[in-house]
């Protein structure tokens, strides 16, 4: 089991940008951690009003982007335009190349997204987008995998979870998987262990850890190829 506090992901701040890496990104490199198996990105990002990456290249990776607050733009080489605003999600499949560009659809507020990047499980595929809207509902939505709210390329499965306080649950990884939680809102507590907004927690093959849910808690769970 493996813990990765808040404040410890690597940060760069820019003016425009404001993100914190919980694995090794761009000029950002922690050796022990690189990934978390097929899961190779999570980035919480904060872009100031009119701010936004132009446009740039990705290939052969699926890249989801969960929107917290404000309002993200997308634009892509595939004609593809997407404005999201707070309870939405994206999936953009890079497959065999696309180009594309995220600014802040605000010229007087920031916006604040978490980008997931996850390696699939063929390359060479064809580009493909697509976007939908998070029902605010308790418990668990898939957000991506089998049965999900978007299709991904890769055998794993993106949930969100909206617990109330005190509400109990358990996460276990499978052989040859890892399981990784990402807390947003509130916290999870499980024995001496208190995640708040931006920990994370990984689970390898064989572990499992039960939590209870504080301070009405919204977070991410992957299941994951390790």
């Amino acid at each position: 089991m493996r813990i990765r506090k808040a404040q410890d992901r690597l940060p760069t701040n820019i003016g425009w940008l404001d993100s914190k890496h919980t694995y090794s990104f761009g000029h950002h490199y922690d050796p022990n951690w690189t990934g978390s198996g097929a899961l190779l990105v999570i980035n919480d990002d904060t872009v100031a009003p009119a701010g936004g990456f132009g446009t740039h290249p990705h290939r052969d990776m699926e890249i989801i982007s969960v929107v917290l607050e404000g309002k993200l733009t997308h634009k892509d080489s595939e004609g593809n335009i997407g404005h999201l605003v707070p309870g939405m999600v994206q999936r953009m499949s890079a497959g065999t190349g696309i180009r594309h560009s995220e600014y802040n659809g605000s010229d007087s507020e920031p916006v604040h997204f978490l980008q997931i990047w996850i390696a699939p499980h063929t390359q060479g595929l064809p580009p493909s987008y697509q976007e939908a809207e998070v029902p605010e509902q308790k418990g668990k939505v898939v957000l991506a995998g089998e049965g999900g709210l978007l299709a991904i390329n890769q055998h794993a499965e993106l949930a969100q979870y909206r617990l109330d306080d005190g509400d109990q649950v358990s996460f276990k990884a499978e052989s040859r998987r890892k399981r990784y939680l990402h807390v947003i809102d509130g916290g999870i507590k499980g024995g001496e262990l208190d995640l708040g907004p931006g920990d994370g927690l990984e689970l390898s093959a064989g572990e499992e850890k039960a939590f209870v849910a504080k301070d009405g808690t919204r977070f991410l769970a992957f299941d994951i190829p390790a």
